[in-house]
């Protein structure tokens, strides 16, 4: 078994949903679930096209020093409607302590509306290395170079 996140649900959250789970024994992601307060849970959240916005889990999680825990889409969701993690991975860092939001971005063509309980992205749980960082004169040279964007995959 791998690290504990140790998880504390907001006051407010609906504590019938999961916990982030992973839903086959080779997932490499647990799934999040969206969990709304009391007034919100029969509307949900609705992204129009284009639309950006937080998606709450109703959790707060403690990951253990030298994780982080990476926020990224669900395919499904993303193949079919077009939502998405904007800025995914997104990175929780082991030292924060607030509530556990999902950032989604509808890129779809139509509205989208996330009910209260939907699976909305997964985790997961990674090793970190803290490198540090000095300032040289000059880098070593490699057979790639200063080749940038896509410069290691065009063929001649």
């Amino acid at each position: 078994m791998g690290p504990v996140v140790s998880v504390m649900w907001e006051d407010w959250a609906d504590r019938t949903l999961a916990l982030p789970a992973y839903q086959t024994a080779g997932a490499a992601g647990a799934d999040l679930c969206a969990n709304f307060p009391e007034g919100e849970r029969a509307v949900g959240l609705v992204l129009p096209p284009t639309g950006r916005a937080i998606c709450p889990t109703g959790i707060r999680v403690a990951i253990p020093a030298g994780f982080e825990m990476q926020v990224r889409p669900r395919s499904g969701l993303a193949m079919k409607h077009g939502v998405t993690v904007p800025n995914t991975p997104g990175t929780i860092d082991s030292d924060y302590r607030g509530p556990l939001g999902v950032a989604l971005i509808n890129l779809g063509a139509e509205p989208y509306t996330v009910r209260h309980g939907d699976r909305v992205a997964q985790v997961v749980v990674a090793p970190v290395v803290q490198a540090g960082f000095a300032v040289v004169d000059a880098l070593d040279e490699t057979a790639r170079g200063t080749g940038g964007f896509g410069s290691t995959g065009m063929r001649s």
